[in-house]
């Protein structure tokens, strides 16, 4: 199972974080089109995501909600199929929610910085420290703030839930 530390935040100015991002990147940032469909479990979170190439993966994770860095483990299934997936899983499974977002990727050594522009919740920013198999959680913790402060990113700024959780409040709310 992988792990990764993680930070989700609102971002107001998505033209000026993404000039803080480029400044600090490996390289020049990766566009991806995203549709997360998300199905109901007992535990963690399940979900198929489905690139527009028509390549898709199912990711199984669990992560604690936090506002600050947090470790997340995680499954990754590729597949060049998401589609007769998707409808299987939708007969085992509730579906949940379905999350599209628009995603720009940075690299940072093994973090991966996400601006994301997600339908019907706005802009956001994710940080993902993707941890090797023995290294501490708090090491990807210093990363991860390391970063934050580098970028601007404010304390009161962060998130404690997934989009899929923030789509479902305000759908309710």
């Amino acid at each position: 199972m992988g792990s990764n530390v993680e930070i989700k935040a609102r971002v107001d100015d998505v033209d000026a974080l993404e000039r803080r991002v480029a400044g600090l990147a490996d390289g020049a940032p990766e566009t991806i089109g995203q549709r997360d469909t998300f199905f109901r479990t007992t535990s963690g979170r399940l979900k198929l995501r489905e690139f527009t190439d028509g390549s898709g993966e199912l990711i199984f994770y669990e992560r604690p909600d936090s506002a600050v860095p947090t470790t997340s483990h995680y499954l990754i299934a590729p597949t060049s199929e998401p589609a007769p997936l998707r409808a299987l899983l939708g007969r085992l499974f509730e579906v949940r929610a379905v999350v599209n977002k628009q995603r720009r990727l940075y690299m940072r050594g093994r973090t991966r910085i996400h601006v994301d522009r997600v339908d019907g919740l706005g802009n956001f920013m994710e940080l993902e420290v993707v941890l090797q198999e023995h290294q501490a959680p708090a090491d990807g913790r210093l990363i991860a703030e390391e970063l934050m402060q580098a970028l601007g990113v404010a304390p009161e700024q962060l998130v404690e839930a997934a989009y899929v959780d923030l789509l479902e409040r305000k759908e309710t709310g």
